[in-house]
């Protein structure tokens, strides 16, 4: 099952992102796929805002992880350059702790990924515009899209 929606702005992604940000519970794992530039980082940084992370949000490209609190403890990871690893950086912890988790470029960690969850592609269509394509995993994550999607 796939839902997908146009954002005609960034404005439009900003929305969006809060309203999903609204939906999170702890243990919840969001994973996000798109090219460089397609709004990764953009829509992770208003869902960090939706859940009341006052802090600056920026990617972690060169720690891999990097955490927040708010309303929900936040982790944000970027997993590109560990595309050649196989290392065990300890996803359970993050995973199933007490945080809502963001993973950019997900797939490269499939193996490790949390079996219920909500997967993000963005694609670009134009220069503000961008298409959402969700990919829930799970009952709980069908309904957030359901939800979403009204």
């Amino acid at each position: 099952m796939k839902f997908e929606i146009i954002m005609n702005s960034l404005e439009d992604t900003e929305q969006f992102a809060m309203k999903l940000a609204n939906l999170l519970v702890a243990q919840d794992t969001i994973t996000l796929e798109g090219d460089l530039g397609a709004g990764k980082t953009t829509f992770t940084k208003a869902l960090a805002k939706g859940l009341g992370i006052t802090r600056t949000v920026n990617s972690p490209t060169f720690t891999i992880v990097k955490q927040y609190e708010g309303r929900l403890p936040f982790n944000h990871l970027d997993v590109y350059r560990l595309a050649e690893s196989d290392e065990d950086l300890g996803w359970d912890e993050l995973f199933y702790g007490d945080a809502v988790s963001v993973i950019e470029w997900a797939h490269l960690i499939e193996q490790d990924l949390p079996k219920e969850r909500l997967g993000i592609e963005i694609y670009r269509v134009g220069e503000n515009e961008r298409r959402f394509v969700l990919m829930p995993y799970g009952k709980r994550y069908e309904a957030i899209c359901e939800e979403l999607m009204r």
